[in-house]
């Protein structure tokens, strides 16, 4: 079955940026969408960003809006995850997750965590001084 493993956390000064890599093996990267998701101790999960099949669909939660983007580099089956101007609230695990849309709309971006099929183990992202 397909896995999925994060990279790229650790420990960083409000105001630094960081990438993280979601690395997928078992299958071929561009049949799916994938999304990053992330949770903070005592909080619920919450999506951060996904991107279609295609790469022409993404998303981002308000709270990341204009901070993160999202790409992707088929060749290398890697989904990246570039995070600016990080805050302490953006202090969480960070999970990236893949839906299978073979054969379907190659432009969607999944709506809900529900819709996805596999999940890394996550990266621990922590913004401090």
């Amino acid at each position: 079955h397909l896995q999925l493993v994060e990279s790229g956390g650790g420990l960083v000064q409000p105001g630094g940026s960081l990438r993280l890599s979601c690395v997928v093996s078992g299958d071929n990267l561009h049949d799916y969408a994938i999304g990053w998701f992330r949770q903070a101790p005592g909080k619920e999960r919450e999506e951060v960003s996904c991107i279609s099949r295609s790469g022409d669909r993404t998303k981002f939660a308000v709270a990341v809006e204009g901070r993160f983007t999202i790409s992707r580099d088929n060749n290398k089956n890697a989904v990246y995850l570039h995070m600016e101007s990080l805050k302490p609230e953006d202090t969480a695990v960070y999970s990236c997750a893949a839906d299978l849309l073979a054969y379907r709309d190659p432009h969607y971006c999944p709506d809900s965590a529900t819709e996805y099929e596999y999940w890394g183990q996550g990266t621990q992202v922590t913004v401090s001084s």
